[in-house]
């Protein structure tokens, strides 16, 4: 047998395909059925079974176990799944799996795909130059779909064969017959190859051209795909790295069910075997252990064998999978308390000084991530508002007592945050925005953008006026009460309209034209009684109510908490606007502008 550096090149050329192919297929789906997707993860129940169904959908959805888990992983990380209803979920991931088993197998090995491929090119290449992003979205699915089992075919054409280097079929046959030594050799061997690709799908892809040629046995073959189960859990553990505990945790139950499962798998693996045998002859499948006997004899094996070898290994990782659910679905707890145990929490640190729910490691799922970055946001904009309940409380405190300094440094520290967290979910925005994404979906990252820079300039209003407090310290300027009263009285529009804006923030997809209505009679508000302080305080100052330097320092603290209405409805805006383009572009229906203010310009 000839094989050169190029055939296998030409081999690691088509597994590559096969996988770029996957991943296309993957995020075409999730470009067209983002949101949705993002709906049935947010509106997740504590059912376990229903848990499990999700799992099962979202996975033979997206064609990948690792993809969706990764999902769950990043859910966990942003609070918006509990660390118990992703167990569930990451068990019927698992079974999702053998879905993608099903595909390969029937369209690979029992259609000849060949015919189909390009036709399917060419109805799907003219759908990317439509203008609906939702067309360019099935486009890219059914590219891939032809990418991935254009890859398979290259596989099948590339790998060596060894029925033309008996010495090799010789060798190989050592290997296949030592019994559960075997049987450790080929699981290591799936656990490994797995861990390098990181997919199961393309191990057992992989698997089943081998075991359809007849070069292993389909024990053997069964081995490595439960190997494949275990390699798999390495992308979720990769992305947890630089997620939260709780995210660590997720990734561990996922490695952990999986290990569980192995184990019972390697102890009952032989009479489990010559079960699947027997099944797949009840199904009318053929048997699987045919093709391995008749090649390694020298016979000459048809095409009926080559599919039931091919059919035999996805039953065996259906029936697993189905087993291994039943077995674990009832311990979902054990697994929670097992990962709560070995990975337990550290000293508790000052949780406000670092973001809560997203960072870098944790781009997996680019259109589902953006709701995990919105829950980060709704984080900042609550600090903000914390931030400027200490600044109201600042100015009744009595200035140069233990109180007001601790109570100033408080809001040093929260300015310090607000600027670290603009750059962190920037970032991760950016990051994001790199992924395959829908055209509406750029458009929300770049409105949250837009939030996040305008929550950081809040912060800085807020720091502005309890500097100004300091200023008026300083130069021992006093307030009378009617400075207070109107202070008091702008603190309270602004609380009132930041108030709305959590509101809004908190779901922003679902605002309300009410809730923005009232943002935009807030700001009105705050900017007509900014103008009535400004115009009486002149008066004032002429009228000797109160000096010169303490109605500077006051109109300043006035003109200061106006902003913050000015960045709050700029927020708005940017909602509004989002609102407006997503509903026009799934309905066609065009929003009423709402903003005053735009409407006369």
């Amino acid at each position: 047998m000839n094989y050169s550096v190029v055939d296998f090149l030409s081999l690691l050329g088509a597994v590559g395909l096969f996988l770029y192919g996957m991943k296309v297929m993957s995020e075409g789906l999730q470009k067209a059925a983002g949101s949705r997707l993002r709906s049935i993860l947010a509106a997740m129940t504590r059912n376990r079974w229903m848990g499990m169904l999700t799992g099962i959908a979202i996975t033979a959805l997206i064609q990948s176990s690792s993809a969706s888990t990764v999902m769950v992983v990043s859910f966990v990380n942003a609070g918006l799944m509990s660390l118990e209803q992703s167990v569930s979920v990451i068990l019927g991931a698992n079974l999702g799996s053998t879905f993608t088993t099903w595909i390969v197998t029937f369209f690979g090995f029992s259609v000849n795909m060949g015919a189909f491929l390009l036709p399917i090119l060419a109805v799907a290449v003219p759908m990317l130059f439509t203008k609906k992003s939702q067309w360019k979205s099935i486009s890219e699915f059914l590219i891939g779909f032809v990418f991935l089992f254009m890859g398979l075919g290259l596989i099948s054409e590339n790998v060596p064969d060894l029925s033309q280097s008996p010495e090799l079929f010789a060798a190989l046959q050592d290997y296949t017959s030592m019994g559960f030594v075997s049987l450790l050799i080929f699981f290591i061997f799936g656990v490994v190859v797995t861990l390098i690709i990181q997919s199961s799908a393309a191990t057992i892809a992989i698997v089943l051209i081998m075991s359809s040629k007849g070069w292993i046995p389909f024990d053997m073959a069964c081995a490595i795909v439960l190997g494949s189960n275990v390699g798999t859990t390495i992308t979720p553990l990769l992305a947890s790295l630089g997620g939260n505990l709780t995210a660590k945790k997720a990734a561990g139950i996922h490695l952990l069910y999986n290990l569980i499962s192995a184990a019972w798998m390697l102890v009952v693996f032989f009479p489990f075997v010559d079960m699947i045998v027997w099944l797949t002859k009840l199904l009318h499948f053929g048997d699987p252990t045919q093709l391995y006997s008749i090649v390694h004899g020298g016979g000459d094996p048809t095409d009926d064998m080559r599919a039931a070898a091919s059919w035999g290994l996805t039953v065996y990782h259906t029936v697993y999978n189905i087993l291994s659910l039943v077995l674990m679905i009832g311990f979902t707890g054990f697994l929670v308390k097992a990962v709560n145990y070995f990975l337990k929490s550290e000293s508790k640190e000052d949780e406000e000084s670092q973001l809560k729910y997203i960072s870098a490691g944790l781009v997996g799922a680019a259109e589902l991530n953006i709701l995990q970055a919105q829950k980060e946001t709704v984080v900042f904009a609550q600090r903000v508002e914390r931030m400027f309940g200490m600044v109201k409380t600042l100015l009744h405190t009595k200035i140069g007592t233990e109180e007001f300094d601790k109570l100033l440094q408080r809001i040093y520290k929260y300015e310090d945050i607000a600027d670290r967290m603009e750059i962190e979910i920037a970032n991760f925005l950016n990051l994001v925005m790199d992924g395959r994404l829908s055209f509406n979906s750029k458009m929300r990252i770049s409105t949250m953008l837009n939030i996040v820079s305008e929550l950081e300039s809040m912060a800085d209003s807020c720091n502005n006026i309890a500097k100004t407090l300091v200023r008026k310290s300083e130069a021992d300027a006093h307030f009378v009460e009617y400075n207070y009263k109107n202070i008091d009285q702008m603190f309270k529009y602004v609380s009132e309209a930041m108030s709305n804006l959590m509101v809004i923030l908190i779901d922003m997809d679902g605002a309300s034209p009410e809730d923005l209505k009232r943002s935009y009679d807030k700001e009105r508000e705050i900017n007509e009684f900014r103008n009535h302080c400004r115009t009486e305080n002149i008066d004032n100052i002429n009228q000797k109510k109160y000096p010169y330097e303490a109605g500077i320092l006051y109109i300043d603290i006035v003109c200061e908490a106006e902003k913050l209405g000015d960045f709050m409805v700029n927020i708005v805006d940017g909602v509004e606007e989002q609102l407006r383009r997503s509903t026009e572009e799934e309905d066609g229906t065009v929003l009423p502008e709402l903003n005053p203010e735009k409407i006369k310009d």
